[in-house]
């Protein structure tokens, strides 16, 4: 099997490079049947790398430790599960699924438009199979999956994978981040395809509007995804420590997400068609430049990839020839972008959302600049420089606020030129109600909030009842008008006019999730040595040590603790926190026991067991977090929403 995949690889590169040359050649000469020939072509791609993910799969279910990757990255100890996910454990299976993802998108792509776009679809199939070949290049003789080992090399056993990416989360997590990473290429190619023909319209982005909400759906929720890993493997209490991984991730996240409401004005306006093509071709680059950030070795992180060699300059000379191809079109179409409208009113939706987009682009400067700053630092003076999390939230808390704050304004005010009578009957109510409940908070917890948490609860309450208010008034119109229920009136709101009501719920996520944040401003943090019967209070919560039991298992072994937890004097939990070292590797790894309600976490992690039977432990109350993951639960549904194809507004043989 590794023998045909391999085989497949080299086919599917050739044929990427074939139908690359024809998808030109059709394009220069407006030959459909010259495209079909090319749009082919990516669906044999798509098959040859589907054969060669399927023989990679196979060999680590197997445990083929003739395979270089097989052997560095599995191990017979682990679950078939761990096994299988080792796909995008490591390099060269990671670059393989991001290159399946780019053609399994690009075939969808071309079967949805088989009808329609027809002069922009050489063009688009050129820009995915470039992409394609560039991948299918690292995979076939940089960093190679299919590698063998020497015959008296082959071991009986493999090196195993990190023993903090054997986790279930670690079996999706990365497969929903690249599914954002690798979506952008279809409004990308289509805006590239949009430059070469100069069909400047609003076609384009009409037509990927949907393969763009998904892309930043699924990017946000392999962000949130990865931060739940974090929360529940890394045993360091929190979620987001703004590593350069975890920025390379939200860097086109938010500029996907600055696209996805300046489209808007484009749409309505007819403006702002520059800055949207500019906008689309950051957040892709953004995706390949993150891509090469993780794997060529230039940051440190604790997930990143290692550098091998020739990998770091093939990868950034693509990152810059890939730029430098987009921007020169985009220079070259400069004449024609020119829009007929302009901004009317401060006061008035473009507007917001103008600023809206200005915030967003200043917020990626500083994760930017912050995430590259050891790597400019080091090669301007020899020094690395860093920074922690401090320069982030120093710099990016205040940003965020205004940001929340337009995320109330924004939708509710009108397009071209807000009245004074228009601000006053949408913003009068909820800003009392924000005001209100941000005095009281304020009154309640002077002594312990922050500034930042006093003024996201009250922009936070002032934007959800921005959003009751939307529905109070659109269900009441209907159960008058129409005679409906509330739910059906809600669901009927929502199939009418999905975008709008739709973005309600992704914003009232988002909301919770801005909340949960604010909880870190009451985050308690005790280290502690226990004896068995020992106990310690924190708050409301007592945690009584109750004895350590050892454990082993084949592939590591360590202790594990049992604690019982008290609330307010009543027994609620046994906690069972472990501390492992895995046999393997030699990594230790502490696995948190947490116990969640609405209002707050009590994360418990076992540091060490002494010989004398006493136990380290240190204890974090962290209140609010879970509301980050129903935040991004709600965000994704509203997402889904905004997507769920209605019958009465898609027209057969149109894209979903």
């Amino acid at each position: 099997m590794a023998d045909i995949g391999q085989q497949a690889l080299t086919f599917g590169w050739l044929i990427a490079i074939l139908g690359c040359i024809v998808s030109v050649a059709a394009g220069l000469n407006k030959r459909d049947e010259w495209t079909q020939v090319a749009e082919r072509s990516l669906y044999v791609v798509f098959g040859a790398i589907t054969v060669a993910m399927l023989a990679l799969f196979y060999a680590l279910a197997t445990n083929d430790f003739s395979l270089a990757y097989v052997a560095q990255h599995s191990a017979r100890a682990m679950s078939l599960n761990s096994r299988l996910a080792a796909l995008w454990g490591g390099q060269a299976g990671s670059l393989l699924l991001w290159g399946w993802m780019v053609a399994l998108y690009g075939a969808a792509a071309v079967f949805l438009n088989r009808h329609d776009n027809r002069t922009l679809m050489p063009w688009v199939v050129m820009c995915i199979l470039v992409n394609l070949i560039f991948f299918l290049s690292l995979c076939s003789f940089v960093s190679l999956p299919f590698d063998r080992v020497g015959p008296l090399d082959v071991r009986s056993d493999g090196n195993g994978l990190n023993p903090l990416l054997q986790h279930p989360l670690m079996s999706i997590h990365p497969v929903v981040l690249y599914a954002g990473f690798t979506g952008f290429i279809v409004p990308y190619a289509f805006a590239f395809a949009n430059l070469v023909t100069g069909e400047l319209g609003t076609q384009w982005f009409q037509t990927t509007r949907r393969w763009t909400l998904f892309a930043w759906t699924c990017l946000g929720g392999g962000l949130v995804l990865g931060g739940r890993w974090a929360y529940e493997i890394l045993g360091w209490g929190g979620y987001w420590g703004w590593d350069p991984v975890e920025n390379a991730a939200l860097m086109p996240w938010l500029a996907g997400t600055a696209y996805l409401h300046s489209v808007m004005i484009q749409e309505k306006r007819d403006m702002l068609k520059t800055w949207n093509l500019v906008l689309i071709g950051i957040t892709y680059l953004l995706c390949v430049f993150g891509t090469f950030l993780t794997r060529s070795g230039i940051v440190q992180s604790v997930h990143a990839f290692t550098n091998n060699g020739l990998f770091t300059p093939i990868f950034f000379s693509f990152v810059v020839v890939t730029a430098t191809l987009y921007f020169g079109m985009l220079l070259y179409r400069l004449p024609q972008l020119k829009s007929q409208h302009k901004l009317e009113s401060m006061v008035s939706r473009e507007a917001g959302f103008m600023m809206n987009n200005w915030v967003f682009m200043a917020i990626l400067v500083v994760v930017f600049w912050g995430t590259l700053l050891p790597v400019i630092s080091e090669a301007l003076s020899g020094n690395r420089t860093t920074v922690g999390p401090a320069f982030f939230n120093s710099l990016e808390g205040w940003l965020t606020l205004f940001l929340l704050f337009l995320t109330g304004v924004g939708p509710l005010i009108a397009w071209r030129r807000a009245t004074v009578a228009s601000v006053r009957r949408q913003f009068v109510g909820p800003a009392v109600f924000g005001v209100v409940v941000g005095v009281v908070l304020a009154a309640t917890f002077w002594s312990t909030a922050t500034v930042w948490a006093i003024g996201c609860w009250t922009l936070s309450a002032f934007v959800i009842a921005t959003i009751t208010q939307e529905y109070h008034r659109a269900i009441g119109a209907r159960m008058r008008k129409r005679g409906e229920n509330p739910v059906r009136a809600f669901f009927t709101l929502l199939q009418r006019n999905q975008r709008r009501y739709g973005g309600y719920i992704v914003h009232l996520g988002i909301v919770l999730m801005f909340i949960a944040v604010s909880g870190a401003a009451f985050n308690q943090e005790r280290l502690e040595n226990l004896k068995p019967g020992e106990s310690v209070k924190l708050d409301q919560f007592e945690l009584r040590y109750l004895t350590a039991n050892a454990i082993l298992e084949q592939n590591y072994g360590g202790a594990t603790a049992r604690v019982a937890l008290y609330h307010r004097g009543k027994p609620v939990a046994t906690m069972l926190p472990e501390k492992r070292l895995y046999w393997l590797e030699q990594q230790p790894s502490s696995l948190p026991a947490i116990y969640s309600t609405w209002l707050e976490d009590l994360y418990l992690v076992l540091n060490e067991v002494e010989p004398d039977g006493s136990a380290t432990f240190k204890i974090h109350r962290n209140p609010l977090v879970n509301w980050l993951w129903i935040g991004a639960a709600i965000a994704i549904a509203g997402s889904i929403a905004i997507m769920w194809p209605h019958p009465e507004i898609i027209r057969p043989g149109k894209q979903p």
